[in-house]
């Protein structure tokens, strides 16, 4: 049936009377890709699963872990856990609020978790880093 589906679509495309539908399925493929990169940038702090994020990209899993590698050269789970560390750390360096809400408010579900993480990608424990960064002159 998939098969088929996709048959008709390409000859409904390939005919030159039908050239104004090619042309809207190709502006509505352009404004997807822009979606994912949307997508993520409003979204990495949630807690949200892949599957939830391929969803809201309008993507299948398989499709969504592919346009992101394409679009970020890394994957999904590398780059939120980049993404919410480095917000981390802003956070921690302009902010006041414990260490377990920074956690929870990046989208870790673990302040333990967060903690290694952050230990793995900045060398210190968080609270060591705000700590240097609050007494550091500026």
């Amino acid at each position: 049936m998939e098969l088929k589906f996709k048959e008709l679509l390409i000859s409904i495309i390939s005919n030159d009377e039908n050239s104004g539908l090619a042309h809207y399925f190709l502006d509505v493929s352009e404004q997807d890709q822009l979606l994912l990169p949307y997508i993520m940038e409003q979204n990495y702090c949630y807690n949200l699963s892949l599957e939830e994020l391929a969803k809201l990209c309008h993507r299948s899993l398989s499709s969504f872990k592919r346009d992101f590698k394409k679009h970020y050269n890394t994957t999904p789970g590398k780059w939120l856990l980049t993404k919410r560390l480095d917000r981390a750390a802003a956070l921690l360096h302009d902010n006041t609020a414990n260490i377990t809400q920074i956690a929870f408010d990046c989208g870790f579900e673990d302040s333990s978790h967060f903690s290694r993480a952050f230990k793995n990608k900045f060398g210190e424990s968080p609270l060591y880093y705000r700590n240097r960064i609050s007494k550091s002159p500026m």
